[in-house]
């Protein structure tokens, strides 16, 4: 059984104990990420060339704008209201589904 240590209120606040009452145990430390997979996968052919084609349509969309082919312009934007988000969801199953993590 342990001996119970008595300590004043002022001594205790302005004195630390000298001896402590746990004993220090080995501490087993590991590191982890927590981005669970590598940026640099995000360079894959397929998704670069997925990025690049949405990319050239906003392209295409932004030029016929400027040359004043506003009913052409709505038929893009109509259309890509559908293919965009159905394309990002693609790519993203696509890039989970073929990463190993």
């Amino acid at each position: 059984m342990r001996k119970t240590k008595w300590f004043t209120f002022r001594n205790f606040f302005h004195r630390s104990s000298l001896t402590s009452s746990m004993k220090p145990r080995p501490v087993n430390a590991y590191s982890y990420s927590f981005v669970p997979f590598s940026p640099v996968a995000m360079l894959d052919p397929t998704i670069l060339t997925i990025g690049g084609v949405v990319l050239g349509i906003a392209i295409i969309e932004r030029i016929l704008e400027r040359w004043g082919v506003i009913d052409l312009v709505d038929q893009f934007s109509k259309v890509m209201r559908f293919i965009l988000p159905v394309t990002f969801y693609g790519a993203l199953f696509y890039f989970f589904a073929t990463f190993m993590f």
